[in-house]
C-alpha cells in the first residue's frame, strides 16, 4: 500500500472514530425529563372543625334559600326582593363548594328533607370550636305573612339567621385547618356583616333631612 494511500485510510477511520464518539457523548449528556413535583391538595388539610363547619353552613345556607324563595314570592317591598335574589346568588354556589369538599374528604354531606327539619349532626365540641347551631326559623309563621308584615317578619329573621352564620364563621377562622375553608369562613362573616347592616337599615330607614 502506498503512502498516500495508508494516510488517507488512517484518515477517513480517525474521522468515523471521532463521529462515533461524538454521537455517544450527545447520547450520555441527554437525560430523561423531571416529572414536576406533585404539590398536595390544600384541601385535603382539614380538621373537625371545617368538617362541621361545612355541614352546618351548607344547612344553614339552605334555610336562607327556603326564606329568599318565600320573599321572591310574597315580598311587597321591591328592596326585599332584591336582597332575597342576592342572597341566592351568593348562598347557593356556596352550598355547591362546600358539599365539594365534604365528598372530597369522604364526609357526610347534609340536606333538607321535605319536612325541613335540621339533619343529625356531630355532638357538640369543646369551648372554642365550632358553636352549635341555631334553631330553624319558623318557616310557617313566615308563609302566613303578607305584604309589609311577610317584609318586616323576613327581615327580623334574616338578621338573627345572618348572626347565626357570622358566629360560625368566626368560630371556623378561629379553629379551622383548611386555608380554602376558613377563606370562605371569611367571605361568609363579611358578607352577612354587611346584608346584617343593610336589613337593618331597611327597618329603621333614617329620616330624610329636613331643610
Amino acid at each position: 500500500m502506498s503512502q498516500a494511500v495508508r494516510s488517507a485510510a488512517i484518515a477517513a477511520a480517525f474521522i468515523a472514530a471521532t463521529a462515533l464518539s461524538g454521537c455517544a457523548g450527545v447520547q450520555s449528556t441527554q437525560s430523561p425529563p423531571i416529572p414536576a413535583a406533585v404539590q398536595p391538595s390544600p384541601t385535603q388539610q382539614f380538621n373537625d372543625t371545617d368538617v362541621q363547619f361545612l355541614q352546618q353552613m351548607i344547612v344553614h345556607h339552605q334555610q336562607a334559600l327556603m326564606m329568599a324563595r318565600m320573599a321572591a314570592a310574597k315580598a311587597a317591598d321591591a328592596d326585599v326582593k332584591q336582597l332575597a335574589a342576592q342572597i341566592t346568588q351568593e348562598q347557593a354556589p356556596e352550598i355547591e363548594q362546600m358539599s365539594a369538599w365534604l365528598q372530597q374528604w369522604g364526609k357526610p354531606v347534609p340536606s333538607m328533607g321535605p319536612g325541613m327539619a335540621l339533619p343529625s349532626m356531630s355532638p357538640p365540641m369543646g369551648p372554642g370550636m365550632m358553636p352549635s347551631m341555631r334553631p330553624m326559623p319558623d318557616m310557617g309563621r313566615l308563609q302566613n305573612m303578607t305584604g309589609q308584615g311577610f317584609d318586616q317578619m323576613f327581615l327580623q329573621m334574616m338578621i338573627a339567621h345572618h348572626e347565626g352564620a357570622v358566629t360560625m364563621a368566626k368560630a371556623e377562622i378561629a379553629g379551622g385547618a383548611n386555608p380554602a375553608v376558613k377563606q370562605l369562613a371569611e367571605k361568609i362573616q363579611a358578607d352577612q356583616s354587611a346584608q346584617i347592616e343593610q336589613m337593618r337599615q331597611m327597618l329603621n330607614p333614617s329620616p330624610s333631612p329636613t331643610r
